[in-house]
């Protein structure tokens, strides 16, 4: 990638202009903002500070996150904290399930810290809650952002028992990177992660964060991994720095490079990409659930610019 390569935190705390995001408007958003303060529910929209909160809750779309809110692994880019989470709380499903229809989320997706202390990797919660939602929320599509569960089938066969609309795993960055980004993580493993879902039927996604240190190579290798994985839609967006205590940003990445990987993604074969500064795993996700909605887009727009020439 061209651009020079920004390492000074007095130049990483000026954002460039394409990551200036609009406040949030409008009558749906203001309801949700009032269901949400009303009732003290939780979201990740919230606690991690999304740019595209206002976009997605007027859409009708949530995300939440289950299995508390104590991570037992420290990634060098999650604001998470890292510990000893508290016991599993098995009521925990039927409330999400609640606050989605409270919510009248039309769209919801799902994610969790990782719990590598429980032998099930928090997993029978993971397949509870998913039934929760479905018996409580019909109408409602489902994503999972889901942890890699050590490439574990037992635990992955829940998630594709329960059968949630798409399962997500996010690599995160480039394999030379994945031992300072993802500490407790390994590149590979995720890849069987997505590969043992994709053997179960499910649709499944991934996501890569740009601005760490990576090379335009790199990040077209982990896209053709991903792709190798028969991952079926992929996000890609930039790293934001959550504190002074996580890995600094190396680069602001500039619009015009996504929409290149957003093509190179298409010619590479994924069904969806998505890739923009301001992306992030579930931003426009009740649209990943349709088969065949992006790449149908994407050649919209390539038939449409050849009828141009």
């Amino acid at each position: 990638m061209s651009e020079e390569i920004i390492t000074t935190p007095e130049v990483q705390s000026k954002k460039p202009s394409w990551l200036r995001v609009k406040l949030p408007i409008g009558e749906e958003y203001k309801h949700v903002r009032g269901l949400v303060d009303t009732h003290k529910l939780h979201t990740i929209c919230e606690s991690g500070n999304c740019p595209n909160m206002g976009e997605c809750w007027g859409e009708g779309t949530a995300t939440f996150m289950i299995l508390g809110n104590i991570c037992t692994r420290s990634c060098g880019f999650c604001a998470v904290a890292t510990g000893r989470p508290l016991a599993v709380d098995w009521d925990e499903p039927q409330r999400v399930a609640e606050a989605i229809q409270l919510m009248k989320v039309k769209h919801a997706v799902i994610t969790s810290v990782d719990r590598d202390e429980i032998k099930d990797g928090g997993s029978i919660i993971w397949y509870n809650t998913i039934k929760a939602v479905y018996a409580l929320n019909p109408t409602t599509t489902l994503e999972t952002l889901i942890p890699d569960f050590k490439a574990e089938r037992e635990n992955i066969q829940r998630i594709i028992d329960a059968a949630p609309n798409v399962v997500s795993h996010n690599i995160e960055t480039v394999e030379r990177l994945t031992r300072t980004v993802r500490i407790q993580a390994k590149y590979w493993r995720s890849m069987e992660t997505l590969r043992i879902l994709k053997q179960g039927g499910m649709r499944t996604k991934s996501g890569i964060m740009l601005g760490l240190g990576e090379t335009k190579e790199e990040v077209i290798q982990t896209m053709q991994d991903l792709k190798e994985s028969n991952v079926d839609v992929i996000t890609i967006g930039q790293y934001l720095q959550p504190s002074k205590k996580h890995l600094p940003v190396q680069r602001f990445v500039h619009p015009d490079e996504f929409a290149e990987l957003r093509e190179i993604g298409y010619q590479i074969g994924f069904d969806y990409v998505e890739s923009g500064p301001l992306v992030r795993s579930s931003y426009h996700s009740d649209k990943h659930v349709i088969a065949g909605y992006g790449r149908n887009k994407w050649r919209e727009e390539k038939a449409l610019q050849n009828a141009d020439k």
